[in-house]
């Protein structure tokens, strides 16, 4: 049990090669895996501050993803309040 969940800690305090190459949906569910370890307690010192550094880059990552995304959206919305014909 105890291996376990040392696996599941490495598995999630593991950095992939570029962060940005990560999908909305991959990193939010990366970090609540992180979340849900150190709720669940039972990790050193070490392990729980890797784990919630790396929470830090995931909470990033998903940031990133949704302030394009409102980005994209007032852009169409723009975009359409333009196109809209004048009454």
């Amino acid at each position: 049990m105890a291996d376990q969940e040392q696996d599941a800690t490495a598995a999630a305090v593991q950095t992939p090669t570029a962060d940005d190459a990560l999908g909305y949906e991959h990193a939010r569910d990366a970090l609540l895996e992180v979340v849900r370890q150190l709720e669940n307690g039972g990790t050193s010192l070490e392990e729980s501050l890797a784990l919630w550094e790396r929470g830090e880059q995931l909470a990033k990552v998903c940031q990133r993803w949704l302030d394009g995304a409102r980005e994209r959206l007032d852009a169409a919305l723009a975009a359409e309040e333009g196109a809209a014909p004048q009454g």
